[in-house]
């Protein structure tokens, strides 16, 4: 066991992690909702076996003008993603983005976040009042 890293830091860590690439994932749900054939995807469940923690990939910039800056964009992917293979509801053009569905996802998301910083943050304080810093 690490001691400069206690389990619940190192676990509201990785929770505060998977939140805010679950935000990412639902933010590009959300700008897709008027492309045709895409599929919502989500990422499983915080705990998963799905997770493959630490994981670091780039991803390759696409320049499709000249005034375009092309590159490398470094990108924290430590938990897998799944596209929902039976959407609730599917548009003629095949998208199946639901907006509500994203949005209720997101705000979810957001208060998971708060939940786990607020945590965090009372966690240090009592480590502070332990050791006397406070």
């Amino acid at each position: 066991m690490d001691v400069t890293q206690p389990t619940l830091f190192r676990t509201l860590k990785q929770r505060l992690a998977w939140l805010g690439q679950r935000q990412e994932v639902l933010a590009r749900n959300i700008a897709n909702a008027d492309t045709p054939g895409f599929r919502p995807s989500d990422l499983h469940p915080f705990g998963d076996a799905a997770m493959t923690a630490g994981s670091v990939r780039s991803v390759d910039m696409v320049s499709t003008r000249p005034a375009h800056m092309s590159g490398r964009r470094r990108h924290d992917d430590g938990f897998a993603t799944r596209v929902d293979r039976n959407p609730y509801e599917t548009a003629p053009a095949g998208n199946a983005v639901v907006l509500e569905e994203q949005m209720a996802k997101l705000n979810h998301t957001a208060v998971s976040h708060r939940l786990a910083s607020e945590l965090y943050r009372k966690h240090l304080g009592m480590i502070n009042t332990a050791t006397g810093r406070r």
